[in-house]
């Protein structure tokens, strides 16, 4: 087998293993590594939990005879770091053992690292090849991509609606609280496994005030996600499910006097920040780059459509997930337009779920 091909099959691995840390080291990337010697894996390893020690550590830490490390070739799917962080750098480790060849799919866009990983390396006599796999590596991790390179979080638009473009009936005022479903029970486990994947979930008031979430991922294993709401007045129910304090949750609002009347209700409640913002001037950037500054680097928003719609309209979108359920509502809300690229069309039990990609954002 050609290097070319050993490079493609190894560097697959990498990025099989490296999905092993998604919604467990953000806002570090998923990355893995892999070790072969006369042409056998001898040491496999990804990043498992942020803090921890990374792809390339656990990788060489799980080879038996380091002395095989001489003559290896270590393959990994993002460029080793070359600074000091929660841990040391992976570039000292790699000479240390003197491993001669290292295979990586992309560099890192982090300024910390931004090719110095690759530079030193090289300097120090190892055989570097960059570029095996790299757009399924950038793809992996899009989200540590966007945030280093966009400066904000990646944004993934969440929706379900009818098979007659409505996501949301029409609300009459005494009408009791609660979701008018659309889609069936294996969809929405699939919507709390996306939670436990991204690192925030974003709603509006309206959302807060007909359907009373959760936001959490009850119906699947791993951890919830920072709950963000948005109430410009601090019009919502102090009793609101978002507001039980089970996780950690921002509220942000205005600095208007009927929120600022009403502050003093919420200010107890545990695992609650009040975040005022200046509703005037482009609320979803401020929203964004409040989460960038807390490292947060990927979000999911979950409604409602005109909060959805403006961050379309603003072009602040990277991903949409939009079920089609097998339903009719004749009239109600209408559901959020995008113009995007359709990466996948999937069946989810008798609803349908269409999976887009910003081109242009």
């Amino acid at each position: 087998m050609e290097n070319t091909e050993l490079h493609l099959k190894y560097m697959a691995r990498c990025m099989e293993l490296a999905v092993g840390g998604q919604g467990s080291v953000a806002p570090n990337p998923m990355v893995g590594a892999v070790i072969v010697h006369d042409g056998k894996i001898i040491g496999e390893g990804f990043h498992a939990v942020f803090g921890q020690a990374h792809a390339e550590v656990n990788a060489i830490n799980s080879v038996s005879d380091k002395s095989l490390l001489k003559d290896s070739t270590l393959y990994v799917s993002l460029e080793p770091c070359s600074h000091y962080g929660k841990t040391p750098p992976c570039t000292d480790r790699i000479m240390e053992y003197g491993i001669p060849r290292v295979v990586i799919a992309t560099s890192d866009p982090n300024p910390k690292v931004a090719g110095r990983g690759i530079e030193i390396l090289r300097q120090n006599g190892v055989d570097v090849t960059v570029g095996v796999l790299e757009e399924e590596a950038r793809d992996l991790n899009r989200r540590f991509i966007t945030i280093h390179v966009k400066k904000r979080p990646y944004v993934i638009l969440k929706w379900a609606q009818t098979m007659d473009g409505f996501i949301d009936k029409n609300r009459l005022p005494n009408e009791p609280v609660g979701v008018n479903w659309i889609t069936n029970e294996l969809a929405r486990s699939l919507v709390h496994r996306w939670r436990s994947e991204e690192q925030a979930v974003i709603v509006g008031t309206n959302t807060v005030e007909k359907d009373n979430p959760m936001l959490n991922v009850r119906s699947w294993s791993g951890k919830s996600p920072l709950r963000v709401v948005i109430d410009r007045k601090l019009r919502l129910p102090r009793e609101s499910n978002v507001f039980d304090g089970s996780q950690p949750t921002i509220l942000f609002t205005g600095n208007n006097s009927s929120a600022i009347a009403r502050k003093a209700e919420f200010v107890e409640i545990e695992n609650l920040e009040i975040i005022t913002i200046d509703f005037v001037k482009g609320v979803e950037a401020q929203i964004l780059k409040e989460l960038q500054e807390r490292d947060i680097i990927s979000v999911i928003i979950e409604g409602g459509a005109l909060f959805i719609n403006n961050f379309i309209q603003k072009n602040l979108w990277d991903e949409a997930r939009v079920f089609i359920g097998n339903k009719f509502f004749g009239e109600g809300v209408k559901a959020p337009t995008l113009k995007g690229q359709m990466i996948s069309n999937d069946d989810v039990g008798d609803s349908k779920l269409f999976v887009y990609r910003n081109p242009i954002a």
